[in-house]
């Protein structure tokens, strides 16, 4: 029987291999099972704890608690906020910014309520942080705010004026603008020195911006403002020359165009009085007067080149800082074939125009009646004795 392998010892292995397999597979079950019941605890454990916690957060809050859009004021500390664009959404900005007001919305809203809001300007303001909305907007229109001075310059003004008002303005002696307006940059153009140069509007100054800085950004304006209507550098003079007279000449903005076109067609030359403008604006500029207090003497001095009567063509150079108005006026003036024009009363601002010359000396007449009335009313005025000398 030799070679022949025991049947019963084969059939042990068999049943042990067999055994084995199956503890492992029921093992592996096991872990499976316990792994899944592990996720299902954890899962259940987060979702218990997130419930808990929204059910526990209230207890530790404020009643009625909800996001602040507004401080409850009055608010605390100083700080420096600078505006340079008055739109309420760009303060709103600003102010949020520096923690003045809660939120950009609550700022609007208040703004939106205060009837005088729109006076709220660009400036330095000096403000307190964490405000309420509306006492924001009472803040920015209380002048004791501001940080900055505003200079204001109206059109029309003479350059001598406009450096008194520098000089106040600022708190300096008129000498120091006069040595300042010295050393100031002039564009291309700018043959006859700053007077006209110096642009009309109003100006937010620093608290320690330098004087000259001042000037030169009055200069600079013009400047820019010229270019955005297209103006050469070689006609920048003699458009500023124009728009001063225009400026100087009539009070009612409906007829600043109609004065422009009269000089366009004194510079091309008119039958009786060929290119000279004959304006007495620029008389009493040459003679430092009021027109009020030209004589016929003064239409026939040739001391100045600014008498227009006298010399031909426009003056060397502005006699005031004109208007924007004027400015389009020179620019863009109506067609017509006006060669006179004459204000016959200086407080009303009436201004007749023509093209024919008798017509225009007859408008010369009445504005010499006018005018010897009006004298007539300042000297009897001046000669009433006050209340006060009974």
């Amino acid at each position: 029987m030799a070679g022949v392998q025991p049947l019963n010892e084969d059939s042990s292995q068999t049943d042990t291999s067999g055994s084995e397999g199956r503890r492992h597979s029921r093992v592996r079950d096991r872990r499976r099972r316990n792994l899944t019941v592990l996720v299902v605890l954890v899962i259940a454990l987060v979702l218990l704890i997130g419930g808990a916690w929204r059910l526990v957060l209230p207890l530790f809050e404020e009643p009625g608690a909800e996001p602040v859009t507004d401080y409850p004021g009055p608010g605390s500390g100083v700080v420096s906020v600078v505006i340079d664009d008055p739109d309420p959404q760009a303060i709103a900005g600003v102010l949020v910014e520096s923690d003045v007001v809660a939120t950009a919305d609550a700022f609007v809203d208040a703004y939106a309520n205060n009837e005088a809001a729109s006076g709220i300007g660009a400036g330095t303001y000096t403000l307190a942080q964490q405000m309420r909305a509306s006492d924001a907007v009472v803040a920015l229109l209380d002048p004791a705010n501001r940080a900055d001075r505003t200079l204001t310059i109206p059109p029309g003004w003479r350059q001598g004026q406009i450096i008194a008002k520098v000089a106040e303005v600022m708190g300096v002696p008129v000498a120091d603008v006069e040595a300042a307006l010295a050393q100031v940059t002039l564009p291309e153009g700018a043959d006859g020195g700053p007077e006209g140069w110096l642009y009309a509007e109003a100006y937010s100054i620093g608290p320690e911006e330098p004087l000259l800085q001042v000037l030169q950004r009055m200069i600079d304006r013009t400047v820019e403002v010229l270019d955005e209507y297209g103006v050469a550098p070689a006609d920048r003079e003699s458009t500023l020359i124009r728009a001063s007279i225009v400026e100087a000449e009539v009070k009612d903005p409906e007829d600043r165009g109609r004065v422009a076109r009269v000089l366009t067609n004194r510079l091309a030359g008119c039958s009786d009085v060929g290119p000279l403008l004959q304006m007495n604006s620029t008389v009493a500029y040459g003679l430092d007067k009021a027109v009020t207090d030209l004589t016929l003497d003064d239409l026939s001095d040739d001391s100045t080149p600014y008498n227009t009567y006298v010399f031909e063509g426009l003056p060397p150079a502005p006699i005031n800082s004109p208007s924007t108005a004027s400015i389009e006026a020179v620019l863009a003036p109506p067609e017509g074939s006006w060669c006179y024009f004459v204000t016959v009363n200086l407080e009303t601002g009436e201004t007749l125009f023509t093209d024919d010359p008798a017509e225009h000396e007859e408008n010369r007449a009445r504005y010499r009646e006018w005018l010897e009335g009006w004298r007539e009313e300042q000297s009897a005025a001046a000669d009433e004795p006050t209340e006060s000398e009974g």
